[in-house]
């Protein structure tokens, strides 16, 4: 690839996740309200998880909270399996993000709070997934494509997820 084809290559990634953030913004309806409700009214801390990429964005996520005034931090899925499920209280919310929504090591942590009980926000691509199913409130992270050439780097559904996170970080803040 010569300088002209990279940098039209970077446009059109960019041409890509912004169509792909545009699309959430279209989709987005009451459940961001609701989900912006739960976190709202949450006497304790809002735990994010995530596994994978899911999980990168939802530990910037819950930066993003702490630093916008709602108290927040990440508990690794596995971890959270493997002993740490006890950072979950009764006063928090979980908000988890799996792109697919069957990832199992967050399905695990979504269903333990939904023993707790907390409420269950969820930031997914699939909403007719088994994490959408067990949440309290459902926001849509989904793509129609990937911004990589075979379609399968988490790259327009990651900036989704992310954006969402940010958008209830900067509401939560009002």
């Amino acid at each position: 690839m010569d300088k002209h084809q990279i940098l039209n290559r970077g446009k059109e990634v960019l041409s890509q996740e912004s169509e792909a953030i545009s699309g959430a913004r279209e989709r987005l309806g009451l459940s961001f309200s609701k989900a912006v409700d739960f976190l709202f009214h949450c006497q304790g801390k809002v735990i994010t998880t995530g596994m994978g990429k899911s999980g990168h964005i939802a530990q910037k996520v819950a930066a993003t909270l702490s630093s916008t005034g709602t108290p927040a931090f990440f508990l690794h899925p596995s971890e959270a399996l493997h002993g740490d499920f006890g950072m979950l209280g009764k006063k928090d919310c979980l908000l988890a993000f799996a792109q697919g929504g069957e990832t199992r090591e967050v399905l695990a942590v979504a269903e333990f709070a939904r023993s707790v009980p907390v409420p269950v926000v969820s930031i997914t691509g699939k909403l007719e997934s088994s994490l959408a199913q067990k949440s309290d409130a459902v926001m849509d992270s989904g793509v129609d494509k990937e911004a990589d050439l075979l379609d399968l780097a988490p790259t327009s559904s990651s900036t989704v997820a992310l954006a969402l996170g940010d958008a209830l970080s900067v509401v939560l803040m009002q």
